[in-house]
């Protein structure tokens, strides 16, 4: 039997035009999205392996294949949820244009505003890291960076806004650390007691905040 040779490009030339994820990232993504579920709806506490490979369609075994143990899946979804937020922020910003306030705003949106691109999972999720990252220095470390990474952007925005209006900057990283910790306690408060808050509220009564908190500096 023949084997008849595809024309054009070799395959390995024609594989390089589109790169494929391996099996392995395919696998890693499955579990670390099985983690995910279990841990939005039951917390990290209850995300055994056999449910963690139950919601992600994959054997026990499989699981143990890719990651050693729970808290490397853990600290494998930290890692994607930071990036995901990062990406959001990234398009946001992006959209926003050169304008000071409406990039801060902007910023505001891409943390808590509902959309299509929002997954209340993550939000659940990032809930319980925060929890996790008592206990674990691991989690800790990744948490810290995620949060730091997050106050860093929102201090460069609030000083933008100030500068722009010809303020005062001396409280830009306190203005920036009661916001962050508004959308971490926004967070903690819609995972831990669902239904409690209204709904949508976050954005915009942030979005209001932080502009009174702009307009009460002193002009420079």
């Amino acid at each position: 039997m023949k084997v008849r040779r595809a024309r054009g490009k070799p395959a390995r030339e024609r594989g390089a035009d589109v790169p494929r994820p391996s099996n392995t990232d395919e696998r890693r993504g499955q579990i670390v999205d099985g983690l995910l579920d279990v841990m939005a709806r039951e917390g990290y506490a209850r995300a055994t392996i056999a449910a963690i490979g139950k919601a992600a369609g994959l054997t026990p075994g499989l699981l143990h294949y890719h990651f050693g143990n729970k808290q490397e899946i853990l600290v494998a979804l930290v890692e994607r949820l930071a990036a995901v937020l990062d990406a959001r922020v990234e398009a946001r910003l992006a959209a926003a244009g050169e304008t000071p306030r409406r990039r801060l705003h902007a910023f505001i949106d891409a943390s808590v505003a509902l959309g299509e691109d929002a997954d209340p999972r993550a939000v659940s999720a990032w809930a319980v890291v925060g929890a996790e990252a008592i206990r674990e220095p691991q989690v800790r470390a990744l948490y810290t960076q995620a949060v730091g990474t997050m106050l860093s952007r929102l201090r460069a925005l609030v000083s933008a806004c100030l500068r722009e209006e010809r303020r005062t900057t001396r409280n830009a990283g306190r203005i920036a650390a009661a916001v962050l910790t508004a959308i971490e306690g926004a967070y903690r408060v819609s995972a831990a007691a669902p239904g409690v808050l209204p709904e949508g509220f976050a954005a915009p009564t942030l979005k209001r905040m932080v502009d009174g908190l702009l307009q009460a500096e002193e002009e420079s």
